[in-house]
């Protein structure tokens, strides 16, 4: 785990992996293809081609990286949301239930 900020409860681990999101809110359940930049206990940063809404509610799948270790579910909201360029959306997701 790296890039301990004081002002955080949790260490962030940079993981910079593809991830599943589902966007729950919507009749549906789209899914995007993205990336998780890092993960905390309560929290993850996912790279994405465009915004979501403040609020929206979505499921991430992390992949496993073998076979030793479980693929991570996680259920959550969309807390921020900033735009890094043209195509590229830096969304901050409030983890509320792992799966």
């Amino acid at each position: 785990m790296i890039n301990y900020d004081d002002n955080r409860d949790f260490y962030r681990m940079m993981i910079n992996s593809q991830v599943t999101v589902t966007i729950i809110d919507d009749e549906v359940n789209s899914t995007i293809l993205a990336v998780c930049r890092d993960l905390s206990a309560t929290g993850m940063a996912i790279e994405m081609p465009h915004p979501l809404e403040l609020g929206t509610a979505v499921r991430v799948h992390v992949d496993a990286a073998n076979n030793s270790i479980s693929a991570l579910d996680v259920k959550g909201k969309v807390v921020r949301s900033s735009q890094e360029s043209d195509e590229c959306y830096l969304l901050g997701i409030n983890i509320s239930e792992i799966d």
